[in-house]
């Protein structure tokens, strides 16, 4: 399902390939997140125009609506959405974890209550499986214990523990069409995060992700994980966007990420630019050696992000951004899109994440590039 093409000569980044039955995907590769099964306000033609290889959607949320039996009797969620290309969806772990007492975790699974209806719901590993399955995914992932941060070590050690058990319970469910990911926890405990990898690789599923909420001590996670990893699996990162973070994950060896950060700064007004050197400086960015200490702390300087609801856009006649080739810039004006979110016009909102999700596909070309 994997092949590595390439490995830099710099640092860890490596350069392949995922063979799914929906397409090929490029990695490294940045999945925007569909988590109903729609990216707000865009079309499927849309997402193919700014090169979009793969999608995220999310179980736990189409479970609810409209329902994992609607969209099988729609022959799967590609069709439903109209989405040729591959798609991977999250077990809904991270969803229930953030319901808080609205959930018990248990040795079999995950009891819950609904925020939308109040129905109790169970989940067992195998059930959130054959989910997946039955909605024709091309990557499902296995349901996991998240960890809050900051964690404790017995509450972390109970989620490694937990999240092991039940990926032996589904690791022999992986199809032809679809494929399973392991999940490695550890929240920011080192030898925890080294037990959950060696536990998981053992079981040798087709991908591995690094999850687990440590955004402030990102790096030092990846540190402790990402070289221990299986080396001809995919290495997915779930839910780190900023584009510092990424190419830092890339350097060290990650091949997939997922964020909401473009589509829902866009939707607030938000858009990423370009600075005049950008391959230039991302290109040196890609070359050094990973950078160390808090992820969050940590800026490059290839890219800024500007308000377009500012007033001083008003009168700015130019695109969002003179070196993007996407639809926005190619069409609309600074002034026309701050005009748009002036009157609480749904283009405004359209138009500004077009231009960010290019961006960022954009950037990912850059960096398969530059490996």
């Amino acid at each position: 399902m994997f092949k590595l093409l390439k490995k830099s000569k710099h640092n860890k980044a490596r350069l392949g390939e995922l063979h799914l039955l929906h397409g090929i995907v490029k990695t490294p590769c940045f999945m925007p997140v569909a988590t109903r099964g729609a990216l707000k306000g865009l079309t499927s033609d849309e997402l193919e125009l700014i090169n979009t290889q793969i999608i995220l959607a999310n179980t736990y949320h189409l479970m609810q609506r409209p329902g994992i039996g609607l969209i099988k009797q729609a022959k799967g969620l590609h069709k439903f959405m109209n989405w040729q290309k591959p798609i991977l969806t999250d077990s809904g772990g991270f969803q229930v974890f953030s319901l808080g007492k609205f959930r018990k975790i248990m040795e079999s699974g995950i009891e819950f209550r609904s925020e939308i209806n109040g129905c109790k719901y169970f989940l067992t590993p195998e059930k959130v499986i054959k989910m997946q399955i039955n909605l024709g995914v091309d990557i499902a992932m296995v349901l996991d214990v998240c960890t809050p941060y900051p964690c404790s070590y017995e509450e972390t050690e109970k989620a490694v523990r937990l999240t092991t058990k039940w990926a032996r319970q589904v690791k022999n469910m992986s199809t032809k069409k679809t494929r399973i990911f392991a999940i490695i926890q550890g929240s920011t405990y080192q030898d925890l995060r080294e037990k959950s990898i060696k536990e998981l690789s053992a079981l040798d599923f087709p991908g591995y992700a690094i999850g687990g909420e440590c955004q402030k001590e990102l790096y030092k996670v990846l540190d402790w994980t990402v070289h221990l990893m299986p080396k001809n699996k995919p290495r997915y990162l779930m839910g780190v966007g900023k584009p510092e973070n990424i190419v830092e994950s890339v350097k060290r060896g990650v091949d997939m990420f997922d964020c909401v950060i473009p589509a829902r700064l866009a939707r607030h007004g938000v858009v990423f630019c370009w600075h005049g050197k950008r391959r230039h400086e991302l290109v040196q960015a890609l070359k050094s050696a990973p950078v160390k200490g808090e992820a969050f702390a940590h800026k490059m300087h290839f890219y800024s992000k500007i308000h377009i609801t500012n007033s001083k856009f008003k009168t700015e006649h130019e695109p969002i951004n003179k070196n993007c080739k996407c639809y926005s810039c190619k069409n609309f004006t600074r002034s026309y899109i701050n005009h748009l979110f002036k009157i609480k016009d749904p283009l405004g909102a359209r138009l500004a994440t077009i231009h960010n999700l290019k961006f960022f596909m954009e950037m990912m070309k850059e960096i398969r590039d530059n490996i």
